[in-house]
C-alpha cells in the first residue's frame, strides 16, 4: 500500500492525475478502503478514484454491466439484454445516460447499429471492468468476515482435470467445508481462460493457454506427459521399445488440437518427419478410451486418464519417452480478493502453493506483451 495512506485515513489523490482530463484507468491505484459509499453509489465513487475526474455522480453499476455485456457479446445490444434479462431498449437508455454524464461518445454508430468503440471508449471500459472487479471484491471481503467458512467455490476446468484429477481433493474440500457449494465448469483450455478472466470462476485449471493472457496470475502445479492405450492382446502392445514410428503405423485417436498437451503430441511426431493417421479426435478420455476399446485405433491419452480398474479392456504402454511433459496450470484473475477457503483448496490441490506464495503472484506485475 502506498506510504501516504493508512486504514480510517482519508486518501488525498494526486493532483496530477486529478487535473488530468484523459482517462487513464491503469495509472491511479484503487484502494478498497476507501470506499465509504454503499450501493450503486459505489460505482461512481469508484470510478471517480480509478480516474481522477469528479462528474460521475449518476454512474451506477447497472449501467457499468450493460456497457461490459454489449462489449463481451461483440457490440450485439440483442444478445447483451438476452444474457442479463433485460431490454434492448433498456440497455440502450442507459447507456445513453451514461454517455451523456461523462460527456464522451462510448460507441462508435453507424446508423442504429453499435460498429466500434470509441477511442474514450476503451478508456471507459477498462475502467468499468476494475470498478466491478473491486466492487465484487468488497462484497468478497463482507463475506469472508461475515462467514468465513461459507460460501461458493466455482472452478472451471478441463475433463481430464474434473474426472481423473479433483475427485479426492474436491471430496476433501468438502467434507472440510460442508457449507461451501462447488461449482464445475466444464470446457477446453481457452474457455476455461475465458471463464477465469471475466470473474465467472475463482479458479480457472488447464494445461494449455492459461499463460497467454495478461488479466490471469498462473501458477505450475504439476507435471504429467501420456500413455498409449490399446485393446488386450494389440499388436502394438509387442513392441519393445515403443517408438513413434510403431504408432504411426496404426490409426490414432486422441485429444481435440485445443486439449490437454495435443501440442507436444504433433511436435513429437513433426520431429521425426512422421504423420500420424488421426482417425478421430476428442474433447474427453472417456470417448477417447470407448472407441480404442471399439478396435478403431489406438489412443493417445494423459497419463492421469488411465483406470486400471475401470479400464480392464485396455493395455497401458508407457510413452514418456516419447512426447515432451505437460505442466497443468491453476489460474487466479488478476486483483481479485480471494476467500481463505479458496486459498485452501489450492493448497489441497498442489501442496507446494501456500498463501504466502498465491498472494505474491498476485501482487506481481503482469508480464509486458512482446
Amino acid at each position: 500500500m502506498d506510504p501516504g495512506f493508512e486504514r480510517g485515513q482519508r486518501w488525498n489523490w494526486p493532483a496530477t492525475t486529478r487535473r488530468d482530463p484523459v482517462l487513464r484507468p491503469t495509472d491511479a491505484p484503487f484502494y478498497p478502503n476507501a470506499i465509504r459509499s454503499p450501493g450503486a453509489r459505489a460505482a461512481g465513487y469508484i470510478i471517480r478514484r480509478l480516474t481522477g475526474l469528479r462528474g460521475y455522480k449518476e454512474v451506477n453499476l447497472q449501467q457499468l454491466r450493460y456497457l461490459c455485456a454489449i462489449v463481451d457479446h461483440g457490440l450485439n445490444v440483442s444478445d447483451a439484454a438476452e444474457a442479463l434479462y433485460t431490454s434492448q431498449p433498456g440497455i440502450s437508455k442507459q447507456v445513453r445516460q451514461l454517455e451523456d454524464e461523462i460527456g464522451v461518445p462510448v460507441f462508435v454508430r453507424q446508423g442504429k447499429r453499435l460498429a466500434s468503440l470509441t477511442p474514450a471508449g476503451e478508456a471507459v471500459i477498462a475502467t468499468a471492468r476494475r470498478a466491478l472487479k473491486e466492487i465484487e471484491n468488497l462484497k468478497r471481503v463482507g463475506a469472508e468476515f461475515e462467514r468465513e467458512d461459507a460460501g461458493t467455490l466455482a472452478i472451471s476446468t478441463t475433463h481430464t482435470q474434473a474426472r481423473y484429477v479433483l475427485p479426492p481433493v474436491l471430496r476433501a474440500f468438502a467434507e472440510r467445508y460442508p457449507k461451501v457449494k462447488l461449482v464445475i465448469h466444464q470446457g477446453n483450455p481457452v474457455q476455461v481462460a475465458e471463464h477465469t478472466a471475466r470473474g465467472e470462476v475463482d479458479v480457472g485449471i488447464a494445461t494449455e493457454t492459461l499463460a497467454t493472457y495478461r488479466e490471469l496470475v498462473t501458477l505450475p502445479c504439476y507435471q504429467w506427459n501420456r500413455v498409449v492405450l490399446v485393446p488386450r492382446g494389440h499388436p502394438l502392445a509387442k513392441t519393445k521399445p515403443l517408438t513413434l514410428a510403431a504408432i504411426a503405423r496404426h490409426p490414432v485417436i486422441t485429444y481435440d488440437f485445443s486439449f490437454t498437451g495435443r501440442s507436444q503430441i504433433n511436435a513429437a511426431f513433426d520431429a521425426e518427419g512422421l504423420t500420424p493417421n488421426i482417425v478421430l479426435e476428442a474433447l474427453d478420455s472417456d470417448v477417447i478410451k470407448t472407441y480404442v476399446e471399439m478396435g478403431m485405433g489406438v489412443g493417445i491419452v494423459a497419463q492421469m486418464a488411465y483406470d486400471a480398474e475401470r479400464d480392464r479392456g485396455l493395455e497401458k504402454l508407457d510413452a514418456a519417452h516419447l512426447f515432451a511433459p505437460s505442466t497443468t496450470r491453476l489460474a487466479l484473475r488478476r486483483g481479485t480478493f480471494l476467500r481463505g477457503y479458496v486459498y485452501d483448496f489450492i493448497a489441497r490441490f498442489a501442496p507446494k502453493l501456500d498463501r504466502a506464495t498465491v498472494d505474491a503472484a498476485l501482487a506481481s506485475a503482469p508480464a509486458r506483451a512482446g
